[in-house]
């Protein structure tokens, strides 16, 4: 399961292997000033949009890797019926952070603190 840290001034994304893997993905870090807006969707899968490019997509079940759209890319981990962390960036490579963390409620408010 994907963990997000506040460390230094920094926004970590830290993935598991296996997301790595599935969504040819790295470890990510973004300075706490590109954080333009953060926010707790329902449901993750719902909330993903745009083109897979690359990644991994189990339609209903898992979404993993970068979405591209209008807006820009989207940095996807999410799975079938749990709450996702939206989180939007200004001035980096990716637009959003759209991520299935273990508590989308407290770790929103700990990044709107930060």
């Amino acid at each position: 399961m994907t963990t997000i840290d506040i460390r230094s001034g920094s926004l970590v994304v830290a993935l598991t292997r296996g997301e790595k893997v599935a969504g040819l993905l790295r470890d990510a870090a973004f300075p706490l000033t590109s954080v333009r807006s953060v926010e707790v969707v329902d449901d993750g899968l719902a909330a993903v949009r745009g083109l897979r490019a690359p990644g991994l997509g189990l339609p209903g079940r898992r979404m993993i890797g970068t979405w591209r759209g209008r807006e820009g890319r989207t940095l996807v981990s999410v799975r079938r019926g749990r709450p996702a962390l939206r989180v939007t960036l200004e001035g980096e490579r990716y637009r959003r952070l759209l991520l299935d963390v273990d508590d989308a409620t407290a770790t929103a408010a700990a990044l709107a603190a930060a």
